[in-house]
């Protein structure tokens, strides 16, 4: 099976809240100068502030105002996926799976995939797509749920998804399409993904 991941960094762009104390860091860290970007977020970040965690994460991943560190950049990654930042659940999900400084776990990849899937994160849904369309990590394979999953994250902006959707369509019957087309359309973001299809499921 082809590499799931290419590379990371694409779903490593920043989305600023406006918090006060975090939108100054945030605007430093988008015009380069990550000295102050620094400055002004690791304190926010050890005080507890999910946004500022994440885009420390972000910063020890790419070494950016930092000396690069996988390790660091998973500490803060996760402490903000447990606090529910669905990129940083994303990025943990994805460390697990190419384990990058972490044991490799895929298991643990699906759950915090799923976890930022749930809430809307378009690159959580492509890659959980992947996994239930290539059988990986234990789920069972299922081309009607990597269809959803696609045809949410292809309406999040994820443009793999669209290719990954069109070619699995070449391959599913009209009944597979209609069922994952209801699912989608059914699906509000907070609230679980289904984890069985009625006409998907390859046994």
């Amino acid at each position: 099976m082809k590499k799931i991941f290419v590379a990371i960094a694409f779903a490593l762009g920043l989305h600023v809240s406006a918090q006060a104390g975090f939108a100054e860091g945030a605007s430093a860290y988008n015009a380069r100068n990550y000295a102050l970007a620094l400055k002004e977020i690791a304190p926010l970040a050890r005080a507890g502030n999910a946004e500022a965690q994440h885009l420390l994460g972000l910063m020890y991943y790419m070494g950016r105002g930092v000396t690069r560190d996988y390790k660091q950049a998973f500490t803060w990654h996760h402490k903000a996926a447990l606090q529910g930042k669905s990129d940083a659940q994303y990025v943990v999900g994805a460390m697990y799976y190419t384990g990058n400084s972490v044991p490799q776990d895929q298991k643990h990849a699906v759950t915090w995939f799923r976890r930022a899937a749930e809430q809307g994160h378009g690159e959580a849904q492509h890659a959980l797509g992947l996994m239930y369309r290539y059988h990986v990590a234990g789920l069972p394979q299922d081309m009607v749920l990597a269809y959803m999953l696609w045809n949410l994250a292809a309406a999040n902006g994820n443009r793999n998804a669209l290719e990954q959707r069109a070619a699995i369509s070449r391959q599913m019957t009209q009944e597979q399409i209609e069922e994952a087309q209801a699912l989608s359309r059914l699906w509000r973001p907070g609230t679980p993904l289904p984890t069985s299809s009625r006409t998907g499921s390859s046994s």
